[in-house]
């Protein structure tokens, strides 16, 4: 006989998501598809003040009835981490869904030997580190609750062996492990954590970045060229997101899904 627990799922209308890299790209069109799947209760993370403001009166008018607050943090200090994640859990009461969207500060592929060696302490630490501290630091609210989804956007770097990649894939394929280790960790607690990874991603400002010049534009090109089936948006990947937040996959742990266009398949 089985005497476990079930897991707490709750429904969006009644969770709490906490969105770290919330103002752009993949974190903000996850913002605003959880509001269309019915979430009113937000906490969004992000390093610019600015910038944060900004999403939170975008995603309030968009969502007129939501509740949202705005939390400055920096996704690489783990006491920063700890306060915003504490705070979040004092203005929503609760944190059902966790999703960290953080990429690395204005970096674009190159090759290994061109990479300054400086650098490569930076990208791996401002790539990898915000995943892991964020879902360290929602896991004790998660336990209590007895219930969770944690959901941490890294890209298919991880998965392929790509020219031009070498740190930041390793950086990818270091979330990728956490999140998998951390799901087994944690599925006795009802709380499920999973990866997403996509490839390029059109419209982003690190797309745009690494298609502006030099090897990264040669190396993307050529994989866009296998996006057959279209270019994914950010919106398609919150999309995937949104479902791996929700009811729909509470059975579903430990994955690093990749929506690609058919770029690559890992």
């Amino acid at each position: 006989m089985n005497d476990v627990t079930p897991p707490v799922v709750r429904n969006y209308q009644d969770a709490g998501v906490l969105i770290a890299g919330a103002s752009s790209g993949v974190g903000w069109a996850s913002a605003v598809k959880f509001a269309d799947a019915g979430v009113r209760h937000f906490a969004l993370l992000s390093f610019d003040p600015g910038r944060g403001a900004a999403a939170r009166s975008a995603l309030l008018e968009h969502q007129p009835d939501a509740e949202v607050v705005h939390i400055p943090f920096d996704a690489t200090d783990p006491i920063s981490v700890r306060e915003a994640v504490s705070r979040a859990h004092s203005v929503m009461g609760s944190i059902d869904v966790a999703v960290t969207s953080v990429s690395a500060p204005a970096y674009r592929p190159e090759l290994l030997h061109r990479t300054p060696l400086e650098q490569i302490p930076d990208i791996l630490t401002a790539q990898a580190v915000p995943p892991m501290l964020v879902t360290r630091a929602v896991l004790p609210i998660m336990r209590v609750q007895h219930g969770g989804s944690i959901i941490n956007v890294a890209s298919d770097a991880a998965k392929t062996a790509t020219p031009g990649e070498t740190v930041l894939g390793a950086a990818m394929a270091a979330i990728v492990m956490f999140t998998r280790s951390a799901a087994i960790e944690s599925k006795r607690d009802g709380i499920r954590v999973n990866a997403v990874t996509p490839s390029l991603i059109s419209g982003t400002p690190t797309t745009e970045r690494a298609l502006s010049d030099g090897f990264s534009k040669k190396l993307f090109e050529r994989a866009m060229a296998q996006a057959h089936l279209g270019l994914p948006s950010a919106e398609d990947q919150a999309d995937l997101v949104v479902f791996l937040g929700g009811p729909a996959a509470a059975r579903l742990t430990g994955q690093a899904i990749s929506v690609n266009g058919g770029i690559s398949a890992a």
